[in-house]
């Protein structure tokens, strides 16, 4: 199958980052995490507008009550509808900043942290709830990266990047408890590492690959059944954005390639790659 990837917004982001779709404003949030900047695109208008944080961003997901969540390097902040910042958690961890995020069937966010130094064990996952009350649920991830949802809530995949695997867990609904951690599949040498994922509404895993120039889908059993090459070999991120959810965004980045291929970290499209959740915003 022959994939025509196309350029969705021509950048140079250091660092890539975090693609999610915020239906309600009918816009694609992305940001370059090493530059602090939030980026926004209409694709139907191609109105684009960027923000610069205080510090390195490492997730955006908008809110229920319209604004945007942060996981920034010292902790959670919230922006208002009036672009007004507060912090809903602040707690810096020196040598540690915020990777990515994603927002759980129930409207809680599960952030992860990683050292600037990547030393093993250094990051954590937690789930925050809207109220701001915070829970570690993993203590000893590397490189917190890919998380998502079954579309039936029931399962959790998530991705500590230098383990190479995409784990699965059991996931309560009900209490946002999850269980039963095991690999679906793992990224064989010599393919890049994993980076961010999304569940479509199939229940199949798409994985970006870190130094793998591509982005690899799985089914719920594990099985690689698509890999669509990418121009750049630091692919980031993905989700799926657009009206009807069915364009693929991928970000990229340019960090420590010298020289950088043209088109990396640029924000990219696969139109018409298949169908995405709709996902909730955060409750907070």
């Amino acid at each position: 199958m022959t994939y025509e990837v196309e350029v969705a917004v021509r950048a140079e982001a250091e660092l890539g980052e975090g693609p999610t779709w915020d239906a309600a404003a009918g816009r694609l949030l992305w940001l370059d995490i090493l530059r602090s900047r939030v980026h926004t695109l209409d694709p139907v208008s191609g109105h684009r507008t960027v923000r610069t944080t205080e510090q390195h961003v490492g997730a955006v997901k908008p809110r229920a009550g319209g604004g945007l969540v942060l996981n920034l390097r010292d902790g959670i902040g919230l922006v208002d509808t009036a672009g007004d910042f507060r912090w809903l958690r602040h707690e810096p961890v020196p040598g540690r900043r915020g990777n990515d995020a994603a927002v759980a069937p129930d409207g809680s966010l599960w952030a992860g942290t990683m050292r600037y130094d990547e030393a093993t064990g250094g990051g954590t996952l937690s789930r925050i709830t809207g109220d701001g009350a915070a829970e570690v649920v993993l203590d000893d991830v590397t490189v917190s990266n890919g998380t998502g949802w079954s579309p039936d809530g029931r399962l959790m995949y998530y991705i500590d990047t230098p383990t190479r695997r995409i784990d699965v867990f059991d996931h309560d609904p009900a209490t946002g408890r999850v269980s039963g951690r095991r690999p679906l599949a793992t990224v064989e040498d010599g393919a890049g590492y994993p980076d961010g994922l999304t569940v479509d509404a199939d229940g199949c895993v798409w994985v970006a690959l870190w130094d793998g120039a591509a982005v690899r889908r799985y089914t719920p059993s594990g099985e690689l059944d698509r890999v669509v090459p990418l121009p750049v070999p630091r692919v980031t991120a993905c989700a799926f954005g657009g009206p009807e959810l069915t364009d693929l965004y991928i970000t990229t980045a340019r960090v420590g390639l010298s020289p950088a291929p043209p088109l990396a970290g640029s924000l990219m499209v696969l139109p018409g790659a298949g169908k995405g959740q709709a996902l909730p915003p955060f409750a907070g």
